[in-house]
């Protein structure tokens, strides 16, 4: 049981968060600039302190126990707090300055990234991008972990903790091979799937969830084929096989037939497609800065006329 006049330390926060970060404490120590008997010592104060066990030390690992993996976004919550508190105390406000680590899903990044990194540093000079493409699990697990500070990805995140900000919306796309009869079709009924032999990207993808989802709202069971793929690029490289046919996003549609082996054909409205936002820990008390830079991101996307911005 806690001593109920406890008050733990801003240290022993700072070195749970960063062994349940790390999983190993010279990781940890280093990241904090600590030795690692002072990392081990406040980690210990605050297990005594709180009456409980928050981390299991083996000789070989470490992991959380069931109380720290509960206690762990509270105590990530309040080294935020602390964090913008002496930002704000240090006159350093803005947000949007200095390193800003920006996770991307694969089905994203390689068709807006170009554009994004070319026009941010002219709206924002001051704001230096560092960008991990990840699957939307790990994205959100590394944003709950405080590795990531925002992501760009499909709504609903669905995640607890999480703030999500609507940037735009994009129509998908069929794609086809390039002798298909179907090429160039602009009013396709969802339906039609039915009779299409669909490859799907690898578990794990949104957008395999995403394709599921338009065929079960159409009300067809789809021609599914084994073949599946690890990336958009080898989904579309597979189409242009005759393996297949598959649902890509808009924004890669100029990217993806640039080489000319590849058709396209579009539904009839209201056309399925998905909500692209950015997400963040709402625990960051950043959301007013974030919504800053989803406008900025929207802008950038929004010069291409390929999707849909969210008023």
């Amino acid at each position: 049981m806690s001593d109920q006049t406890y008050q733990p330390t801003i240290g022993g926060l700072r070195a749970f968060v960063a062994v349940a970060k790390r999983l190993h404490f010279g990781s940890a120590a280093t990241d904090l600039g600590v030795s690692q008997p002072s990392l081990s010592q406040s980690l210990a104060g605050l297990e005594s302190g709180l009456g409980v066990k928050l981390v299991e030390r083996t000789t070989r690992r470490v992991l959380l126990t069931a109380e720290g993996r509960r206690l762990l976004p509270s105590a990530m919550a309040a080294c935020d707090a602390v964090d913008n508190f002496l930002a704000d105390a240090a006159g350093e406000g803005d947000p949007l300055t200095g390193t800003l680590r920006l996770g991307v899903i694969p089905t994203i990044a390689p068709y807006i990234l170009p554009r994004l990194l070319r026009g941010l540093p002219q709206r924002r000079p001051d704001l230096e991008l560092r960008v991990v493409e990840d699957q939307t699990a790990r994205l959100l697990e590394q944003l709950r972990e405080g590795t990531l500070d925002v992501a760009v990805l499909a709504l609903p995140a669905n995640s607890p903790g999480i703030g999500e900000i609507p940037m735009y919306d994009e129509d998908f796309v069929l794609a086809l091979p390039a002798e298909h009869p179907l090429a160039g079709r602009q009013r396709l009924a969802p339906a039609m799937l039915s009779d299409l032999p669909l490859l799907l990207l690898d578990e794990g993808h949104c957008l395999r969830d995403q394709a599921l989802d338009v065929c079960q709202r159409a009300g067809v069971n789809p021609d599914v084929r084994q073949t599946r793929a690890a990336s958009l690029t080898t989904a579309v490289q597979c189409v242009e096989g005759g393996l297949g046919v598959t649902l890509i996003p808009e924004t890669a549609v100029s990217v993806e037939t640039a080489s000319g082996g590849l058709a396209t054909a579009r539904f009839a409205k209201p056309r399925p497609g998905r909500r692209i936002g950015l997400v963040y820990r709402e625990s960051s008390g950043r959301g007013a800065a974030y919504a800053e830079l989803a406008q900025d991101l929207t802008a950038l996307v929004g010069e291409s006329g390929q999707v849909t911005v969210v008023e």
